[in-house]
């Protein structure tokens, strides 16, 4: 079977966070799935700080996750406004929903095609039309204006009457959710232990998930055996992709020290490499290890075709694919994605199609959960046998 052709069953959808699943269980409660190569192991995610070694860096995402959800009307007609993205001009990227009350529908099957299909219903509605006015909690006011791209008008950019969105979204907004959860959680169920509070009230319309289990006490551990950490930012938008469109363009941070963090891994990873070559064989540099797709992406966009990467900050359109190629991560820890087909094509990049339908198999042949509040994948590259590096004085 590949991931053409897997069918996820509906039990494997994780409806409620890993805390909430028994008495004693944290966010760390939950499987790792490990890939190096098309080579599959099975962990819990508390064992992550054995399973990395010293001088691995982990590049993890700040951005912290709104309450996006806001409820308003359309004349007499009831709408949830998901508020997106951000603009440079003040504008908002803004998906509008029928209020079914059941949250966002997103079916989880692949087709031959690599393209996703979609549940039909889940309060999807129409974008626009232009000069649409959409009526919010404390007298905010929302005017359609144009549809954000070309490729489909479900996302619009709009102007709003009150610059304080912030804090309507703080007072009256929800966490985006979708259908396959149980029910509504409260906005701290989807804040990461990385997330920082952005000077403007940016931040992400969806959890950047991968980054979820990690605990206070996790981090310490990673940190105590020597695992370094590079944090960027990039504000994800609204992700269901119902239409097959690839991701939005979408801000990004990369700082300069953790551009330099990065970069001196990499370069700790050639001084290994040619210390094996010359004979004179040692352990493998540290890797830089991607937290999320999210992470992919804002590192990605800030590395040269040389694979260095230098501070910026702005927006990517980036879309990883296999043909493109990886130039700086060399692994990730995500979650098992729904059927979006630019995941799976940046899980690709980084780890070949074999390594990610084996894994993928395996993840439904050992019953692991699907989605922001499931189990985890953690790729790495595969092993090179100690032997590959030595010459006749090898120990």
């Amino acid at each position: 079977m590949t991931t053409a052709t897997v069918r996820v069953p509906e039990e494997l959808h994780a409806r409620v966070p890993a805390e909430q699943r028994g008495p004693g269980l944290e966010r760390d409660s939950v499987r790792l799935l490990v890939s190096r190569g098309t080579e599959v192991s099975h962990h819990a995610f508390a064992e992550l700080p054995r399973l990395l070694r010293a001088g691995d860096l982990l590049v993890v995402n700040t951005s912290p996750t709104l309450a996006a959800a806001v409820d308003g009307a359309i004349g007499h007609a009831r709408v949830v406004v998901h508020f997106s993205t951000r603009g440079d001009d003040g504008r908002w990227a803004v998906e509008l929903r029928d209020p079914d009350g059941r949250g966002t529908t997103r079916a989880l099957i692949w087709s031959s095609a690599r393209s996703t299909r979609w549940k039909g219903g889940g309060g999807r509605r129409a974008g626009g039309p232009a000069g649409a006015e959409v009526r919010l909690p404390g007298g905010v006011r929302l005017v359609l204006e144009e549809p954000l791209s070309e490729r489909g008008g479900r996302l619009w950019w709009a102007r709003v009457s009150s610059s304080a969105v912030a804090g309507m979204l703080r007072e009256h907004g929800r966490p985006i959710r979708y259908s396959y959860t149980a029910r509504d959680q409260p906005l701290s169920v989807y804040q990461t232990v990385f997330a920082l509070p952005s000077d403007d009230g940016a931040g992400s319309a969806e959890m950047p998930s991968a980054a979820r289990p990690f605990t206070a006490r996790l981090v310490a551990e990673l940190v105590s055996r020597g695992v370094r950490f590079a944090p960027v930012t990039l504000h994800t938008g609204v992700a269901s992709a119902e239409v097959h469109e690839p991701p939005y363009p979408e801000r990004f941070v990369v700082p300069e020290a953790s551009a330099r963090l990065i970069n001196a891994t990499r370069a700790g990873q050639q001084r290994a490499r040619s210390a094996s070559l010359e004979g004179r064989w040692r352990e493998t540099g540290g890797r830089v290890i991607a937290v999320g797709t999210t992470a992919v992406r804002a590192v990605e966009s800030a590395g040269g075709p040389d694979g260095v990467v230098r501070a910026r900050a702005g927006w990517t359109d980036l879309v990883v694919t296999p043909e493109r190629g990886v130039r700086v991560v060399d692994g990730l820890v995500t979650g098992l994605h729904e059927p979006e087909a630019s995941h799976l094509l940046m899980l690709e990049a980084i780890a070949g199609r074999a390594a990610i339908d084996r894994a993928y198999d395996e993840a439904i042949a050992g019953l692991y959960l699907w989605h922001e509040f499931g189990d985890v994948h953690l790729i790495l590259p595969a092993e090179v046998p100690h032997t590959e590096h030595c010459d006749s004085n090898c120990p």
